[in-house]
Protein backbone atom coordinates (compact mmCIF):
# COMPACT_ATOMS: atom_id res chain seq x y z
CA UNK A 1 0.00 0.00 0.00
CA UNK A 2 3.13 2.71 0.67
CA UNK A 3 4.53 1.74 -2.92
CA UNK A 4 1.10 3.12 -4.75
CA UNK A 5 0.53 5.85 -2.25
CA UNK A 6 4.13 6.83 -2.98
CA UNK A 7 3.74 6.52 -6.46
CA UNK A 8 0.74 8.04 -6.54
CA UNK A 9 2.11 11.08 -4.87
CA UNK A 10 4.56 11.26 -7.45
CA UNK A 11 1.92 11.27 -10.62
CA UNK A 12 0.90 14.30 -8.56
CA UNK A 13 3.82 15.58 -8.47
CA UNK A 14 5.10 15.31 -11.75
CA UNK A 15 2.00 16.75 -13.08
CA UNK A 16 2.22 20.08 -11.15
CA UNK A 17 6.08 20.23 -11.84
CA UNK A 18 5.80 19.39 -15.40
CA UNK A 19 8.44 16.79 -15.99
CA UNK A 20 10.61 14.49 -13.67
CA UNK A 21 13.29 17.71 -12.90
CA UNK A 22 10.67 19.44 -11.44
CA UNK A 23 10.07 16.41 -8.87
CA UNK A 24 13.77 16.85 -7.81
CA UNK A 25 14.60 20.65 -7.00
CA UNK A 26 17.00 22.46 -5.06
CA UNK A 27 16.23 21.10 -1.82
CA UNK A 28 16.10 17.22 -3.10
CA UNK A 29 19.22 17.80 -4.78
CA UNK A 30 20.82 18.41 -1.14
CA UNK A 31 19.13 14.42 0.07
CA UNK A 32 20.22 11.36 -0.73
CA UNK A 33 17.36 10.12 -1.79
CA UNK A 34 16.78 6.55 -2.42
CA UNK A 35 16.88 5.06 -5.86
CA UNK A 36 13.65 3.45 -5.58
CA UNK A 37 11.86 6.71 -5.13
CA UNK A 38 13.95 7.81 -8.09
CA UNK A 39 12.67 5.08 -10.37
CA UNK A 40 9.44 5.21 -9.51
CA UNK A 41 9.46 8.91 -10.76
CA UNK A 42 10.87 8.00 -13.92
CA UNK A 43 8.00 5.26 -14.35
CA UNK A 44 5.85 8.13 -14.16
CA UNK A 45 7.87 10.22 -16.66
CA UNK A 46 7.85 7.28 -19.28
CA UNK A 47 3.98 6.79 -18.85
CA UNK A 48 3.30 10.51 -19.85
CA UNK A 49 5.81 10.43 -22.68
CA UNK A 50 4.93 6.87 -24.07
CA UNK A 51 0.95 6.89 -23.35
CA UNK A 52 -0.34 4.25 -25.35
CA UNK A 53 2.41 2.14 -23.57
CA UNK A 54 1.71 0.03 -20.03
CA UNK A 55 4.58 0.15 -17.46
CA UNK A 56 4.43 -1.19 -13.91
CA UNK A 57 7.13 -1.64 -11.32
CA UNK A 58 7.62 -4.36 -8.80
CA UNK A 59 10.45 -5.18 -6.47
CA UNK A 60 11.38 -8.36 -6.72
CA UNK A 61 11.24 -11.00 -9.11
CA UNK A 62 10.79 -14.80 -7.32
CA UNK A 63 13.67 -17.86 -8.33
CA UNK A 64 10.21 -19.73 -9.87
CA UNK A 65 9.57 -16.70 -12.68
CA UNK A 66 13.76 -17.35 -13.43
CA UNK A 67 13.80 -20.54 -13.92
CA UNK A 68 10.62 -20.30 -15.67
CA UNK A 69 12.29 -18.07 -18.28
CA UNK A 70 15.35 -20.73 -18.78
CA UNK A 71 13.09 -23.12 -19.46
CA UNK A 72 11.71 -21.51 -22.52
CA UNK A 73 14.92 -21.18 -23.81
CA UNK A 74 16.13 -24.56 -23.02
CA UNK A 75 14.33 -27.92 -21.03
CA UNK A 76 17.50 -28.54 -19.63
CA UNK A 77 18.28 -25.17 -17.82
CA UNK A 78 16.10 -23.99 -14.71
CA UNK A 79 15.23 -26.99 -13.23
CA UNK A 80 17.18 -26.51 -9.67
CA UNK A 81 15.31 -24.81 -6.84
CA UNK A 82 15.47 -25.52 -3.40
CA UNK A 83 13.46 -22.86 -2.08
CA UNK A 84 10.01 -22.42 -3.19
CA UNK A 85 9.75 -18.94 -2.02
CA UNK A 86 13.03 -17.21 -2.97
CA UNK A 87 13.16 -14.63 -4.75
CA UNK A 88 15.37 -11.05 -5.40
CA UNK A 89 15.03 -7.76 -4.48
CA UNK A 90 16.88 -5.47 -6.31
CA UNK A 91 17.01 -2.04 -4.50
CA UNK A 92 15.19 -0.06 -6.87
CA UNK A 93 13.33 -2.67 -7.98
CA UNK A 94 12.36 -3.56 -11.96
CA UNK A 95 10.70 -1.78 -14.35
CA UNK A 96 8.90 -3.75 -16.65
CA UNK A 97 6.79 -2.84 -20.05
CA UNK A 98 3.53 -4.77 -22.09
CA UNK A 99 4.63 -5.28 -25.28
CA UNK A 100 2.01 -6.77 -28.82
CA UNK A 101 1.60 -10.20 -27.16
CA UNK A 102 0.57 -9.20 -23.86
CA UNK A 103 4.29 -9.89 -21.98
CA UNK A 104 5.69 -7.97 -19.47
CA UNK A 105 9.34 -7.48 -20.39
CA UNK A 106 12.14 -5.56 -18.45
CA UNK A 107 13.14 -1.89 -19.07
CA UNK A 108 15.05 -1.07 -16.17
CA UNK A 109 15.96 -2.79 -13.06
CA UNK A 110 18.24 -0.44 -10.52
CA UNK A 111 20.54 -0.52 -7.30
CA UNK A 112 22.49 1.96 -5.82
CA UNK A 113 25.31 0.86 -3.12
CA UNK A 114 26.94 2.94 -0.91
CA UNK A 115 30.54 1.50 0.45
CA UNK A 116 33.21 3.16 2.63
CA UNK A 117 32.57 6.54 5.13
CA UNK A 118 36.19 7.53 5.22
CA UNK A 119 35.67 11.39 3.49
CA UNK A 120 32.69 11.29 5.82
CA UNK A 121 34.72 10.44 9.07
CA UNK A 122 37.69 12.14 8.28
CA UNK A 123 35.94 15.06 8.15
CA UNK A 124 34.63 14.82 11.37
CA UNK A 125 37.84 14.03 12.89
CA UNK A 126 36.78 10.57 13.43
CA UNK A 127 39.76 7.93 13.53
CA UNK A 128 39.32 4.45 12.76
CA UNK A 129 40.53 0.49 13.24
CA UNK A 130 40.86 -1.83 15.89
CA UNK A 131 42.75 0.77 18.22
CA UNK A 132 40.83 3.98 16.86
CA UNK A 133 43.99 5.29 15.36
CA UNK A 134 43.81 5.38 12.12
CA UNK A 135 42.84 7.47 9.22
CA UNK A 136 41.26 4.76 6.93
CA UNK A 137 39.08 1.61 7.28
CA UNK A 138 40.19 -0.98 5.07
CA UNK A 139 37.28 -1.85 2.71
CA UNK A 140 35.12 -4.68 3.59
CA UNK A 141 33.80 -7.05 0.47
CA UNK A 142 29.47 -6.45 1.05
CA UNK A 143 29.02 -4.66 -2.07
CA UNK A 144 29.69 -8.23 -3.67
CA UNK A 145 26.47 -8.93 -2.79
CA UNK A 146 25.88 -7.32 -5.94
CA UNK A 147 26.59 -10.19 -7.98
CA UNK A 148 23.98 -12.22 -7.09
CA UNK A 149 20.73 -10.18 -7.98
CA UNK A 150 22.77 -9.10 -11.22
CA UNK A 151 23.43 -12.89 -12.34
CA UNK A 152 19.60 -13.60 -11.37
CA UNK A 153 18.33 -10.79 -14.03
CA UNK A 154 21.13 -11.91 -16.63
CA UNK A 155 19.60 -15.09 -16.13
CA UNK A 156 16.03 -14.13 -16.51
CA UNK A 157 16.46 -12.16 -19.51
CA UNK A 158 18.78 -13.88 -21.51
CA UNK A 159 16.75 -14.34 -24.48
CA UNK A 160 17.00 -10.64 -24.60
CA UNK A 161 19.09 -8.14 -26.50
CA UNK A 162 19.50 -6.00 -24.21
CA UNK A 163 20.21 -5.78 -20.22
CA UNK A 164 18.76 -2.48 -18.40
CA UNK A 165 20.91 -2.96 -15.07
CA UNK A 166 21.88 -0.06 -13.67
CA UNK A 167 24.82 -0.11 -10.27
CA UNK A 168 25.11 3.22 -8.72
CA UNK A 169 28.18 3.21 -6.37
CA UNK A 170 28.69 6.50 -3.94
CA UNK A 171 31.13 6.31 -1.12
CA UNK A 172 35.40 6.30 -0.34
CA UNK A 173 35.68 2.49 -1.83
CA UNK A 174 34.41 3.48 -5.62
CA UNK A 175 37.10 6.44 -5.93
CA UNK A 176 38.29 6.94 -9.66
CA UNK A 177 40.64 9.67 -9.09
CA UNK A 178 43.03 10.78 -5.70
CA UNK A 179 41.42 12.94 -3.36
CA UNK A 180 42.39 15.03 -0.01
CA UNK A 181 40.42 15.59 2.32
CA UNK A 182 41.15 17.79 5.11
CA UNK A 183 40.69 17.32 9.38
CA UNK A 184 39.52 19.58 11.77
CA UNK A 185 42.74 19.72 12.73
CA UNK A 186 43.73 21.23 9.44
CA UNK A 187 45.86 17.79 8.65
CA UNK A 188 45.31 16.76 4.57
CA UNK A 189 44.49 13.20 4.34
CA UNK A 190 44.87 11.79 1.04
CA UNK A 191 42.71 8.52 -0.61
CA UNK A 192 44.52 7.22 -3.48
CA UNK A 193 42.10 5.70 -5.71
CA UNK A 194 44.35 2.73 -6.98
CA UNK A 195 44.95 1.50 -3.18
CA UNK A 196 44.43 -1.85 -2.84
CA UNK A 197 43.23 -1.49 1.10
CA UNK A 198 40.10 1.02 -0.40
CA UNK A 199 39.19 0.60 -3.71
CA UNK A 200 36.45 -2.07 -4.39
CA UNK A 201 35.68 -1.42 -8.28
CA UNK A 202 37.74 -4.04 -9.32
CA UNK A 203 35.62 -6.32 -7.24
CA UNK A 204 32.31 -5.46 -9.58
CA UNK A 205 34.00 -4.42 -13.53
CA UNK A 206 33.47 -8.21 -13.83
CA UNK A 207 29.98 -7.77 -14.10
CA UNK A 208 30.83 -5.13 -17.38
CA UNK A 209 33.79 -7.40 -18.88
CA UNK A 210 35.87 -4.56 -17.86
CA UNK A 211 34.60 -2.05 -19.89
CA UNK A 212 34.25 1.64 -19.45
CA UNK A 213 32.17 2.54 -16.28
CA UNK A 214 30.04 5.50 -16.20
CA UNK A 215 28.40 4.06 -19.41
CA UNK A 216 25.51 2.98 -20.76
CA UNK A 217 25.70 -0.72 -21.64
CA UNK A 218 22.13 -1.53 -22.28
CA UNK A 219 22.56 -3.05 -25.55
CA UNK A 220 24.11 -6.46 -25.64
CA UNK A 221 27.46 -6.47 -27.14
CA UNK A 222 27.92 -9.71 -29.65
CA UNK A 223 31.50 -10.67 -29.56
CA UNK A 224 33.52 -13.55 -32.37
CA UNK A 225 36.06 -15.49 -31.19
CA UNK A 226 37.10 -17.92 -33.83
CA UNK A 227 34.00 -19.86 -35.11
CA UNK A 228 31.87 -18.41 -32.07
CA UNK A 229 29.70 -15.56 -31.55
CA UNK A 230 29.09 -14.35 -28.17
CA UNK A 231 26.81 -12.44 -26.20
CA UNK A 232 27.83 -9.87 -23.54
CA UNK A 233 24.90 -8.91 -20.88
CA UNK A 234 27.13 -5.98 -19.04
CA UNK A 235 25.99 -3.94 -16.39
CA UNK A 236 25.99 -0.05 -16.52
CA UNK A 237 27.92 1.12 -13.26
CA UNK A 238 27.86 4.44 -12.65
CA UNK A 239 30.07 6.10 -9.51
CA UNK A 240 30.88 9.62 -8.67
CA UNK A 241 34.58 9.33 -9.01
CA UNK A 242 35.64 10.96 -6.18
CA UNK A 243 33.22 10.18 -3.08
CA UNK A 244 30.01 11.94 -3.49
CA UNK A 245 26.77 11.22 -3.09
CA UNK A 246 24.12 10.77 -6.02
CA UNK A 247 21.54 13.35 -6.39
CA UNK A 248 17.98 12.30 -7.82
CA UNK A 249 18.46 14.34 -11.10
CA UNK A 250 21.38 12.65 -12.17
CA UNK A 251 20.51 9.12 -11.53
CA UNK A 252 17.08 9.95 -13.56
CA UNK A 253 18.44 11.20 -16.29
CA UNK A 254 20.81 8.04 -16.33
CA UNK A 255 17.72 5.20 -15.89
CA UNK A 256 15.75 7.34 -18.65
CA UNK A 257 18.58 6.92 -20.91
CA UNK A 258 18.64 3.06 -20.28
CA UNK A 259 15.42 2.60 -20.15
CA UNK A 260 14.65 3.98 -23.52
CA UNK A 261 17.68 2.23 -25.05
CA UNK A 262 15.37 -0.70 -23.76
CA UNK A 263 12.20 0.35 -25.53
CA UNK A 264 14.37 1.19 -28.94
CA UNK A 265 15.48 -2.42 -28.68
CA UNK A 266 11.95 -4.47 -27.98
CA UNK A 267 10.71 -1.61 -30.87
CA UNK A 268 9.48 -4.32 -33.11
CA UNK A 269 8.29 -5.64 -30.51
CA UNK A 270 5.89 -2.59 -29.39
CA UNK A 271 5.23 -1.94 -32.89
CA UNK A 272 1.36 -2.13 -32.79
CA UNK A 273 1.10 0.27 -29.16
CA UNK A 274 3.64 3.02 -31.03
CA UNK A 275 2.03 2.62 -34.21
CA UNK A 276 -1.07 3.64 -32.81
CA UNK A 277 0.16 6.22 -30.40
CA UNK A 278 1.94 7.99 -33.35
CA UNK A 279 -1.56 7.96 -35.43
CA UNK A 280 -3.08 9.50 -31.91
Amino acid sequence: MAKKNQSRRLTNQHKESQGVVGIFGEEAKLHDTAVGEVALSVMVSLKKKYTQLKFRHRDSITKKEINSALKNIDPTLGQTLYVSNASIIPDGGIIEVKDDNDNWRIVLVTEAKHQGKDIENIKAGKLVGKNNDQDLMAAGNAIERSHKNISEIANYILSESHFPYILFLEGSNFLTETISVVRPDGRVVKLEYNSGMLNRLDRLTSANYGMPINTNLCENKFVKHKDKSIMLQATSIYTQGKGGKWSAEDMTKIMLEVAETSLRLLGSDLFKQLTAQTKD
